[in-house]
């Protein structure tokens, strides 16, 4: 196939570049060249702002490609720009929200593709439903050939899924207490962005999935004191957890309090029988266990990438001192 990826150096799409590439498709990227991730050898690389049409039909001329990924449009500005531009260039636009657009809080787990979109904490969710919604629209009126597809929480090497990222994992090595939000016993599921790959480059090209939505996630759930521990151990350390609510994190920061009220606090897990269906050889494979060793071992090998934040540094101690007193 001939695929054409809108982003395609990212966390997730990285991995999926490269996996379109092994299997042998065509690939091409198309963004503004300012990702620290190199693009996958073999791509094809071209630069434009897909904010601006012109620039972008000037990169790409009059090519048409089997299948679509946009891994940036994140309001419903963003997607008429795409109905605009890849109307009638694609037989298949997949579009990436989000699994946090799900009713926040769940009313019942695991969460299946017919789960209520609803999140009223969040305004980044509330966007992907609006996006959701409007694609929705142009597949049933004018039969835009799309997909939707609902990432979780995604990680590679170079994430570690604590807000504040290293910061926490050195506190940890010198025996200092992290936050976990709540008391640490809600469910997450974290997916490594390998396995996520495997589900995403199933979907493209396969025509039942027009019109259709999945989420890709891994079928491991852990509490969040369970992803901190893990984390501490494969940095050699065990971590001292303190525990604070998310009310009183948005207090004292209201950007972690956001994604806490809007996502997090809340146990996410997931039900992966339809891309399971669409995509039989989706089985997830790699257990955080093994993740978050490969997180250590990334940071660990350039002493320059193992940067501490001194404001959230602070702020964890005022948190930690607070829930003490």
């Amino acid at each position: 196939m001939d695929l054409l990826f809108l982003g395609g150096t990212g966390i997730i799409s990285s991995a999926c570049s490269r996996l379109a590439l092994e299997r042998g498709h065509r690939l091409t990227l198309l963004n503004r060249g300012t990702s620290l991730r190199p693009p996958a050898e073999g791509a094809e690389v071209l630069h434009a702002d897909l904010r601006d049409p012109a620039a972008v039909r000037a990169a790409l001329g009059d090519r048409r490609f089997d299948a679509i990924v946009d891994w940036i449009a994140f309001t419903p500005g963003h997607v008429e720009t795409a109905l605009e531009l890849w109307r009638d260039r694609t037989a298949q636009y997949v579009f990436i929200s989000s699994a946090s657009a799900y009713q926040t809080p769940p009313e019942r787990l695991p969460v299946t593709e017919a789960t209520p979109l609803e999140n009223p904490f969040w305004a980044y969710s509330r966007d992907k439903i609006a996006c959701e919604e409007r694609l929705g629209r142009a597949f049933r009126d004018h039969g835009f050939p799309v997909t939707i597809v609902r990432p979780s929480h995604t990680y590679d090497r170079t994430l570690v899924p604590l807000h504040g990222g290293w910061t926490n994992v050195e506190r940890m090595r010198t025996g200092r207490p992290i936050v976990v939000h709540g008391d640490g016993s809600s469910l997450w599921t974290l997916t490594h962005h390998a396995d996520f790959a495997v589900g995403l480059v199933g979907l493209l090209g396969h025509e039942r999935a027009i019109g259709e939505v999945y989420h890709i996630t891994s079928d491991e759930w852990l509490s969040w004191d369970r992803i901190a521990i893990l984390m501490g151990r494969a940095a050699g350390a065990e971590p001292y957890l303190v525990h604070v609510p998310s009310h009183v994190i948005a207090r004292h920061d209201p950007r972690w309090g956001e994604s806490l009220l809007g996502d997090k606090t809340h146990s996410m897990v997931f039900d992966n029988a339809k891309i399971r269906a669409a995509v039989p050889d989706f089985r997830p494979k790699i257990p955080f266990e093994q993740g978050a060793r490969e997180i250590v071992a990334w940071y660990d090998e350039h002493p320059a990438r193992r940067r501490v934040d001194p404001d959230f540094d602070a702020l964890l101690d005022r948190l930690a001192a607070e829930a003490r007193a």
